[in-house]
C-alpha cells in the first residue's frame, strides 16, 4: 500500500530532472549484460491506474525496481508520480523505458546528458 508523504521534499527537485524523449533512450550492446540501474521519475496518467505498469517492469522485463518516492492517492482522479531506481542490464532498462515510453508515460531523466547515465 502506497502511503501519501504530506512532504514535499521528495519530489522538490524536480528542476534536476528533465522530460526523456525516445531520442534520448540509449541503444544498449545486445551482449553487455553487466548489472547497472538509473534512476527516473514517471508520470502514469489516471487511466493507467487500473493497469499494472510498474509490476510489468518487473514480471515483463525482469528489472528490480527501488520506489524513491510515490504520489498516488487510493481514490484519486489525479495522475500518479513514481521516483523509481531501476536496476537490470542494459538491455533490460533499455526495453522497459520504450515500454514507457510507448504508454505515452512521461519519463523523467536527472541526466541532462546522456553519457552520465549509469547504463
Amino acid at each position: 500500500m502506497l502511503a501519501h508523504n504530506t512532504s514535499e521534499s521528495e519530489f522538490e527537485a524536480i528542476d534536476n530532472f528533465h522530460k526523456t524523449q525516445e531520442s534520448d533512450i540509449p541503444k544498449s550492446d545486445s551482449g553487455d549484460s553487466r548489472p547497472t540501474q538509473t534512476r527516473i521519475r514517471i508520470r502514469v496518467p489516471k487511466e493507467y491506474h487500473q493497469e499494472p505498469v510498474i509490476s510489468n517492469l518487473i514480471s515483463e522485463y525482469g528489472l528490480t525496481v527501488n520506489f524513491n518516492a510515490a504520489l498516488l492517492g487510493v481514490k484519486t482522479l489525479d495522475d500518479g508520480w513514481f521516483d523509481l531506481e531501476l536496476n537490470g542490464t542494459s538491455k533490460q532498462i533499455e526495453t522497459a523505458l520504450i515500454y514507457l515510453n510507448d504508454l505515452d508515460v512521461e519519463i523523467w531523466s536527472n541526466s541532462n546528458n546522456a553519457d552520465e547515465e549509469t547504463w
